[in-house]
């Protein structure tokens, strides 16, 4: 049987990268897909992909009407919500230490990564209730767990995800929502390539990977684990999907 059978996600992001991969593997394990993200034509490209009835919806995670319609609209297309994933986000080449950054890449950090994840769990969680519970999968990083340097713009919005997700965790489990996030290190998509080429910092952190490089579909493999009920006992846990970078 199908892990996420009967299931109806809604995945932040998911235009390219780690949603688009999540995406087409929840569908394949049985869910509703909404796809949001801010390019409409990405998030058309990826439901064609994931199929299975899968929607995208032109979304601006930063922004809370756009966010709250999006996932108003995906409950009324599909009648319920029960996994949340908010996977949108992301550093720039921009981001140095709290002495270098420029201040409007700090808040360009903050309103994306943590204001996009709160606004997600302020609009996503009610409709988890309504469910009966559900899976709340924010997306941490690695940063967030160990001392990266010349990222502190990142590092910041990546640490308060962590913090509000275990807050969240203890504050919605008699609801039966379960809150966890997953802590990835430096994953190889197209953007992360291109931020890797060109940040000596990151690249070094890519060649401590004792596993090898780390791809789309295994931080897809740790979501599909979060969203099914295989995880029914697992809330408050920034989980890495690192490559054993944390231990190395």
């Amino acid at each position: 049987m199908a892990r996420l059978a009967g299931k109806v996600a809604f995945i932040t992001g998911a235009g390219t990268g780690i949603g688009r991969a999540t995406a087409i593997l929840f569908a394949r394990e049985g869910a509703k897909v909404a796809i949001a993200d801010i390019d409409a034509r990405a998030g058309e490209e990826t439901a064609h992909l994931a199929g299975h009835a899968a929607i995208a919806i032109a979304t601006d995670v930063t922004d809370p009407d756009s966010l709250q319609r999006a996932i108003r609209t995906t409950a009324a297309q599909f009648g319920r919500l029960d996994v949340l994933h908010n996977n949108a986000g992301g550093s720039t080449a921009a981001d140095d230490t709290a002495v270098n950054a420029p201040l409007d890449e700090f808040w360009r950090a903050i309103k994306l990564d943590l204001y996009g994840t709160f606004l997600g769990c302020r609009f996503g969680i009610p409709e988890l209730v309504k469910a009966g519970g559900g899976s709340v999968i924010n997306m941490s990083s690695n940063v967030a767990l160990m001392g990266v340097p010349g990222r502190d713009c990142y590092t910041a919005a990546k640490g308060g995800i962590a913090a509000i997700t275990r807050s969240l965790a203890v504050a919605y489990a008699p609801q039966k929502v379960r809150v966890n996030a997953i802590a990835p290190s430096a994953t190889m998509t197209e953007r992360v390539r291109r931020l890797v080429a060109g940040n000596a910092a990151l690249t070094r952190l890519a060649q401590s990977h004792l596993l090898g490089l780390i791809e789309p579909e295994d931080i897809a493999g740790m979501a599909l684990y979060l969203a099914s009920d295989e995880s029914r006992m697992v809330t408050g846990q920034v989980l890495p999907v690192d490559s054993g970078v944390t231990i190395s």
